[in-house]
């Protein structure tokens, strides 16, 4: 086991963020090319396939990646930690799974809503029973402020798209059907209840998915030989899904050939492999809420330098962005020892 040096949090929080970045870029190029293939399974498959070859090549050509590629097996073997943590790509899969079938019922906001506080509820618990690699942490006062104050900046920070239904929806579902599942919603406010939990579980397992990958990284010695794992479960889980959608339903529409198409899978690297560095040094809900506070930086940046048609940035967007970055900074302030532990 290679013990690396962990991070102070003034240098891994800010890492967290750059690493959320990459999260709606991923969902701008995978929703585009969703829309191009017209099957939203697929263009997760060529995201996650691009990763894959991506990581292969660095495992490859890169020392440390060479190094961590040989500890794999042994790691499995030796039942170093739990063998079913080598599957927490799956995990990934089960995300795409639930942004493709629930974004058009219920939106990109709600999605978003539903995700962010499954993943938020779940590093309180990851942390507690110290399933990651930093150990257990306690829950405490301060860090159930932080998370409640980063759902409800969440939620004010996507209020803007509630309005507009599934005008924000990206992916192979599209506008017409999130339009349709909006007033099936407002019909039957039931019929979104099975819809809602699937984001949500999703968004919960997420925090599993860190620890996972970061208990992994500790015993390969690197966070490159944990994401091609990741990738390889993944990739496995998506093609065979995508090829009994295809038995069923038919091919997709033939592959885009504009490169930018395809960088999606570099981007799902780096959150990936940087997710997995960084639980170790602050711990699975410290890095998942940097994560969000990137990932919403990462959305208003786009929105505001590479509009979609019919973006508007209104004020509760950038308001509920810089909440989200105060509770950061709130669920990471020191506490006086033993206040407020449950």
């Amino acid at each position: 086991m290679t013990h690396a040096p962990r991070l102070p949090l003034a240098v891994g929080l800010p890492m967290a963020v750059a690493s959320g970045l990459a999260i709606p870029v991923q969902g701008r190029i995978n929703g585009a090319l969703g829309a191009r293939l017209g099957d939203g399974i697929a263009a997760a498959v060529v995201s996650f396939s691009t990763g894959l070859i991506l990581m292969v090549i660095v495992s490859l050509l890169a020392p440390r990646g060479r190094a961590g590629l040989a500890q794999i097996l042994p790691a499995l073997r030796e039942h170093r930690f739990p063998p079913y943590y080598a599957l927490a790509g799956g995990i990934g899969a089960f995300f795409v799974f639930a942004q493709s079938f629930t974004v058009g019922l219920l939106g990109i906001a709600l999605f978003t809503v539903a995700t962010v506080t499954g993943q938020t509820l779940s590093g309180l618990l990851v942390d507690r029973l110290g399933i990651g690699p930093a150990g257990k942490k306690s829950v405490t006062g301060i860090r159930v402020i932080g998370c409640i104050l980063t759902i409800a900046a969440v939620s004010w920070a996507v209020s803007p798209r509630f309005a507009g239904g599934a005008a924000g929806a990206t992916g192979a579902a599209g506008s017409a059907a999130g339009a349709a599942g909006s007033a099936a919603g407002a019909a039957d406010p039931t019929a979104l209840l099975l819809p809602i939990i699937l984001p949500v579980l999703a968004g919960f397992l997420m925090s599993f998915q860190q620890a996972m990958n970061g208990t992994a990284t500790v015993h390969y010695g690197t966070p490159i030989a944990a994401t091609l794992v990741n990738f390889v479960a993944g990739t496995c889980v998506l093609w065979v899904a995508w090829s009994i959608k295809v038995a069923v339903a038919g091919p997709a529409d033939p592959l885009p050939g504009e490169w930018w198409y395809y960088l999606g899978g570099p981007m799902g690297c780096v959150f990936i492999g940087l997710g997995a560095l960084l639980v170790r040094s602050l711990g699975v809900l410290v890095t998942g809420l940097g994560m969000i506070a990137g990932q919403l930086l990462g959305s208003l940046g786009l929105d505001l330098l590479v509009p979609t048609p019919g973006t508007v940035v209104e004020a509760a967007t950038v308001l509920g962005t810089l909440l989200t970055l105060a509770s950061i900074v709130v669920a990471t302030l020191p506490w006086p020892r033993g206040a407020f532990r449950r």
